[in-house]
C-alpha cells in the first residue's frame, strides 16, 4: 500500500481517521508559477536556438536587490540562481520584437498615400 492509499470504512469513513490515525498524506508539490508558462517557451526557442547547449563555461554574477529576486523566485518557482538568471537572459532573446517595429513605423507612411477608402 503506497503513502496515499487510505482504507475505507463501510461507512465511507478512513480507516486511518476511525481509529484516530492521521491520514498520509502526499508529499506537496510546487505549483506551477503565473509566469512559468511564458518562461517554459522562452527557455524552449533559447534551446531551439541552439544557445542551451554546449559547456557552461560564462560565469555570471550580479547585485541585486532582494525584493526583485524574491519577486522573480515567487513568479517562476525557480530557486536556483543560475536557473534564474538563465530563465531571464532566455527571456529576453525569445522577446518579441513586434511592439518595438510597429512603433517605429510610425508616420513612415505618407500622408498622402491613397488607401482607397
Amino acid at each position: 500500500m503506497g503513502a496515499v492509499d487510505v482504507l475505507h470504512l463501510d461507512e465511507g469513513v478512513p480507516m486511518t481517521q476511525a481509529i484516530g490515525l492521521p491520514i498520509p498524506r502526499a508529499p506537496k508539490r510546487a505549483r506551477p508559477a503565473a509566469g512559468s508558462r511564458r518562461i517554459d517557451d522562452a527557455l524552449a526557442i533559447a534551446g531551439q536556438r541552439g544557445l542551451l547547449s554546449g559547456a557552461r563555461t560564462l560565469t555570471v554574477r550580479g547585485r541585486m536587490p532582494s525584493s526583485l529576486v524574491e519577486q522573480a523566485r515567487l513568479k517562476t518557482g525557480i530557486q536556483s540562481d543560475s536557473r534564474l538568471i538563465e530563465a531571464a537572459l532566455a527571456n529576453i532573446v525569445a522577446a518579441d520584437d513586434y511592439g518595438d517595429w510597429l512603433l517605429a513605423q510610425r508616420n513612415t507612411v505618407s500622408k498622402d498615400l491613397d488607401l482607397e477608402f
